[in-house]
Order: C-alpha cells, then structure tokens, then sequence
C-alpha cells in the first residue's frame, strides 16, 4: 500500500488539527470536528490557542496580518487582503490576528507597528511585510517566498 503524501491543517476555528491528502486540497477539505472549510479562500480570525498552533506546525504556509480595529490603515486593507486570500487559496492561508485582542502575541512576534504580514511554514517565520498593500503584493510576496 501507497503512502499518500498529506499536510497537517489546523482549524482556525476549533483548533483541531486535521491531515489532508494533498491530492485533494483543492477540494474544499473541512475540519473532523467542528465542519469548518479549511481552504476556502476566507480569511480567517485567529485566537493565541490558534495562532501558535497553526503558525507552529501547519504544513501548508500560513500569512498573518497583525492589526487592530482602531488602525486606519489595517482597515484600508481588510478588502486587499481578502481578495489575496482568494487568489492564493488553496496554496497557502491567510489569517488575522487582532494585536489589542492578543497583545501578547504581538509582542512574542516582535510587532513594532501595523499592519504587520509574516509569512509563516512549517513552524518557522519565512518572511515579513510591513504596512498596508494591495492585494497583488501580497499575492505576489507570499508567492516569492513559498516558490509558488
């Protein structure tokens, strides 16, 4: 019998982690617990609990905008990143953390100011993007990093 290659997926919204075939992640995997679409092109909301499990270990690379509600810019580009979060989807995540919610996650990542991106894979910081962008330079950053 084959082994079939998979990646280990946390649910942004349980935190279970689940292994997908990778073979099929482009069909629309969801979570054995709570049902959540692990690659839906969404942009998904994280807690700490979260965000050190799937920035830890989730096999498939992970982006993080690090905002805040009250940041003008942060805003601006809520829009930006959600359409990269379509375009790269199923190839990498995109995700949110919200720094006054999580204020000691921004300081464990070293945030000096937002909108902070970090590109996150396989449990280690690939790179990091500061301010608002447009959505073709997200795109285009994760892709330079993951050679996707």
């Amino acid at each position: 019998m084959a082994v079939t290659e998979a990646v280990k997926l946390t649910c942004p919204t349980c935190g279970q982690a689940n292994r997908v075939p990778v073979a099929r992640l482009s069909e629309g995997p969801k979570c054995g617990i709570c049902g959540t679409l692990l690659l839906d092109g969404q942009v998904a909301e994280l807690d700490a609990s979260t965000h050190d499990k799937i920035t830890r270990g989730d096999g498939l690379p992970v982006l993080v905008d690090y905002w805040a509600p009250w940041c003008g810019p942060c805003r601006m580009m809520a829009p930006e990143f959600a359409k990269a979060a379509k375009t790269l989807a199923p190839a990498a995540r995109l995700m949110k953390l919200n720094t006054e919610d999580h204020p000691e996650i921004a300081v464990r990542a070293g945030i000096r100011g937002i909108p902070a991106l970090i590109l996150y894979r396989g449990g280690r910081e690939l790179a990091r993007l500061a301010g608002a962008r447009p959505a073709a330079e997200i795109v285009a950053f994760v892709r330079q990093h993951t050679g996707g």
